[in-house]
């Protein structure tokens, strides 16, 4: 132990200098996992992405995109794109879209959508309740009016309004605007009398174009509705019916869901107005108690004089 002491020192007596300590090239870390993309700071998503906002869009109402569109100008902008307000329009109105429209769809959905309808601008003393049935379609510009709901079967053009309506109870109607019909039963006071006591009432079967009540004609009243034809059935009526086809679908399988009436009128002792929509057809029936027969109205609106029908009324009064 003594040499070994002994060679580990100088002949001095001092010890030998201390050794190089060895650097490290790179210190020990411990092992990370990459951080991912959504997390970064520089990620490529946005919150304001105007094509995920549009698909979102397409999943609300109405009622939801207008505060959706309040709370910035960059939603304001985004949402009320046009495009969105024609989807959501013709998915809430289940209608296909028209070749062309005269206004901005954000327009339409408000005039379809906020419970206007045609009583509550003219004839208010008059009206006393309402039902939306739904929307159809006018793919040709010809229309068949009935107050039946049976199959009309071979009928001449060539024959009178008035024989028409005695011989098979309907009428034709031409030059209709094409495009997206909205359809109301309207209940109304008896128009005879001016007598607010009076308890006579009458069904309307109230169709219109959902541009109507946007276009400067009908707002300032200068488009009013003309008498196509009337007539009275003299002999007890079952039901107050009143439809409205489009001559060009009138063979359609959506369309013969509408004469199929004993699967959506009701029983006999069911006084509910009850009604059916199609693509291109709309039907309202309401059963009725004893009675002495009906007076049945016809009428339309214009555009003007010669101008396209855009709006259509069928009417029953108890006589």
């Amino acid at each position: 132990m003594g040499k070994q002491l002994h060679n580990a020192t100088s002949s001095t007596g001092e010890l030998p200098p201390p050794a190089k300590r060895i650097r490290r090239t790179k210190t020990i870390c411990s092992c990370n996992s990459p951080r991912p993309p959504f997390l970064s700071a520089h990620s490529a998503f946005s919150w304001f992405d105007e094509d995920i906002w549009t698909e979102i869009a397409k999943f609300l109402d109405g009622k939801s995109l207008i505060m959706l569109a309040a709370t910035s100008r960059w939603f304001r902008r985004a949402i009320m794109d046009d495009g969105i307000w024609k989807f959501v329009c013709l998915r809430d109105l289940q209608v296909p879209s028209p070749p062309r429209v005269a206004f901005k769809w954000s327009e339409l959905y408000t005039s379809a959508f906020d419970g206007s309808h045609s009583y509550k601008f003219r004839q208010q003393e008059k009206h006393i309740d309402w039902m939306r049935i739904g929307a159809f379609y006018f793919d040709s510009s010809e229309a068949l009016l009935t107050e039946r709901l049976t199959y009309p079967g071979e009928l001449k053009k060539e024959e009178s309004m008035e024989k028409m309506l005695r011989s098979h109870g309907c009428c034709f109607l031409d030059n209709i605007k094409p495009g997206i019909w909205i359809a109301d039963l309207q209940l109304v006071r008896c128009p005879v009398c001016d007598l607010n006591t009076c308890d006579g009432t009458m069904q309307t079967l109230d169709a219109r174009h959902i541009e109507l009540f946007l276009c400067e004609g009908y707002k300032s009243g200068s488009w009013d509705y003309d008498l196509v034809g009337c007539h009275d059935l003299k002999k007890r009526a079952d039901g107050a019916t009143g439809s409205i086809f489009d001559v060009k679908h009138l063979e359609s399988s959506s369309t013969s869901a509408v004469f199929d009436y004993k699967s959506w009128i009701g029983k006999h002792n069911d006084w509910q107005p009850k009604a059916m929509i199609a693509f291109h057809a709309v039907a309202v029936n309401t059963n009725l108690q004893e009675n002495e027969g009906l007076h049945v109205k016809y009428q339309a609106m214009r555009a003007g004089p010669g101008g396209e029908v855009v709006s259509i009324r069928i009417s029953q009064q108890l006589l």
